[in-house]
Formats: structure tokens, C-alpha cells, sequence
């Protein structure tokens, strides 16, 4: 499994145990002993390097080669998954997935940005950022989840919307703005998770809702560090400094009261038990679907209203 830098001491010695693990089981001899140390010991590296993990390495688990993507959350909790193409304008956009789904028997729509496994795939998807295209696509099947009362649930994973000359050349800018716009008045409930990376506004394309929340090793920002590093120092390479002080984790935006909450993630990041990240997202879009549900459709406008105007108000003591 791929790693990064400051794992490096994590790996080493988990390929140390597997190494000891690989001889014993073709000698006769026992150094189960030795082998539980090393577990002990791997056990308490693990815990001290994951909970203090600095806000720039917790951007870098968020772009994990191997975390999960928006398909692999759809795979592993979702069922009847049915995958809606195109914008009726111009084309079909592979960094945007979006369709109809199930969730233990309930119907939902669910819409998510899609990163690619190898180079191939990443041409493919575009490496994650979306065209004008791909959030046409995203408000067209909210429109008809609003049509059909299906509640939404969005997946946000990009380094950002595309920015290329064909892109705003189609509208970029125009197409995320009326996303915005429109996801406020939906008259739906939606609620958007932030799996991976969160970046600038091709995350807000599809982040307008009733409840936002952020992965533990996920980020949610208004640029990317290496973007902030670049305008304010002139030095990309300066990227550790931005994260910090964009304030981009998620104990930070949960301070600021820009989310409602994260989901927390196995030790070592969603990579390593993709499958108990997903249940714990599962759980909290079963949780709030039941009390969003049972809100007014008015009463729900207003609510999320409410909520987006009160992001950045603060009192002076």
C-alpha cells in the first residue's frame, strides 16, 4: 500500500512483522512472542502519529491514492444504482457521477465527483475536477429528485472545478452560480459529505444543503494549499504554511460552524477500512434523513436559508 513521509516509521515496522510472520510459517520455530511486541509497539506509533496529524497532513491522507471515491461509497452502501448521463447541452462529464439509488430500501439520488486509479482513468475523469458540464448534469438530476420528493445525498471529492479555456469558455463560472442558486430553494433535503478533497468552488457546485459534513482526514477550503501558497507567498512549495492557516480540517470548520460535524475515519485514514468509513456515513445520512423527512417543505427553504446566511457572522467581545 502506497505511503506518505511522516508514515514511514508505521510501515517499516508493519513490514517488519509481516516479514517475521512470513518465516515462522515455514520454520519451526516460535517468536509469537517477538511478533506481539512489535503489534504492541506498532499499536502506539499508530495512535501517536494519527492523533496529532498537522492540518497539511491531513490534506495529504485526504488525496490518498488508495482512499475511497464517490463510486466505491455508492458500491459498498448503496443498491439498484443507476447512473444518469450527460447535461442535454453539450456532453456527458466523468468527473461528475450522479443517478438514482437505494439505501436499505429507501430511493435516492445520489451525485458525487469521481477521481480516477491510474492514469488512464484520471484522463478519463479529469483528475476529479468537473467541467460547466458535469454540474449541468448534477443540477438536472436535482431537479428531478425535487420533481420525484427523493432526498440527495452528494459526495464532494475535487481539487477543484476545471479551469481550462474550453471550460469557461462553456460557462464554468455562470454554471456553478446557478448551482448555488438553485440547491438553496430545492425543495428537497440534501445532504452533502466531503470524502476526500474540498476545493474552492467546484466543491460548492454541489455543496449547497441542509447538512454538510466532512471526513476526519478530509479538507473543505476555499483554495487549495498549494493555490494559497503560491498567491500569498509566491512559493507553491509553501503549501504546508497554507493549510495551516486556512483552517481547512475539520475541527476547524466545525468551530467556525461551517459544518455540522465529521465523520470520523479508522486509524490511518478511510483507506484502511474503507468499509467502516461507509457505515459510519451510512448512519448519519439514515439519521438526519429521518428528521429531514419529516420537515415541511417550506420549514425545510427556510432552514437552510438560515443556516447559509448565518456562515461567517461573528461578535466582537
Amino acid at each position: 500500500m502506497p505511503g506518505l513521509e511522516f508514515e514511514r516509521p508505521i510501515l517499516e515496522l508493519e513490514r517488519k512483522i509481516e516479514e517475521l510472520r512470513g518465516f515462522t510459517a515455514h520454520k519451526d520455530i516460535d517468536i509469537s512472542g517477538e511478533v506481539s511486541r512489535l503489534e504492541e509497539k506498532l499499536s502506539r506509533i499508530k495512535k501517536e502519529v494519527y492523533d496529532n496529524l498537522t492540518p497539511w497532513q491531513r490534506v495529504q491522507i485526504a488525496r490518498h491514492p488508495r482512499r475511497p471515491y464517490t463510486l466505491d461509497y455508492i458500491e459498498m452502501m448503496m443498491t439498484d444504482f443507476i447512473e444518469i448521463h450527460g447535461d442535454r447541452h453539450f456532453a456527458d462529464d466523468k468527473a461528475m457521477i450522479s443517478g438514482l439509488a437505494k439505501i436499505d430500501g429507501e430511493s435516492i439520488v445520489v451525485v458525487g465527483q469521481q477521481k480516477g486509479r491510474d492514469t488512464k482513468e484520471n484522463l478519463e475523469r479529469n483528475f476529479g475536477s468537473p467541467h460547466p458540464e458535469g454540474y449541468r448534469k448534477a443540477i438536472r438530476v436535482m431537479k428531478m429528485a425535487e420533481k420525484f420528493d427523493l432526498p440527495i445525498v452528494t459526495f464532494i471529492d475535487t481539487p477543484g472545478a476545471y479551469p481550462g479555456i474550453g471550460a469557461e469558455e462553456r460557462g464554468q463560472a455562470e454554471a456553478i452560480a446557478y448551482n448555488l442558486r438553485r440547491m438553496s430553494d430545492i425543495r428537497t433535503p440534501i445532504i452533502i459529505f466531503v470524502i476526500g478533497e474540498g476545493g474552492s468552488g467546484g466543491a460548492l457546485g454541489i455543496g449547497v444543503g441542509d447538512r454538510t459534513y466532512v471526513l476526519e482526514n478530509a479538507y473543505y477550503s476555499v483554495i487549495s494549499p498549494e493555490g494559497c501558497a503560491a498567491i500569498l507567498w509566491k512559493e507553491r512549495t509553501r503549501a504546508k504554511d497554507a493549510a495551516a492557516a486556512l483552517k481547512l480540517t475539520g475541527k476547524d470548520l466545525v468551530e467556525m460552524k461551517i459544518i455540522d460535524g465529521i465523520i470520523k475515519e479508522p486509524l490511518g485514514g478511510a483507506h484502511r477500512k474503507p468499509m467502516e468509513a461507509c457505515e459510519n456515513i451510512k448512519k448519519t445520512i439514515k439519521k438526519d434523513l429521518a428528521i429531514l423527512k419529516s420537515v415541511s417543505k417550506d420549514k425545510l427553504i427556510d432552514m437552510r436559508y438560515d443556516r447559509i446566511r448565518a456562515i461567517g457572522v461573528f461578535k466582537e467581545p
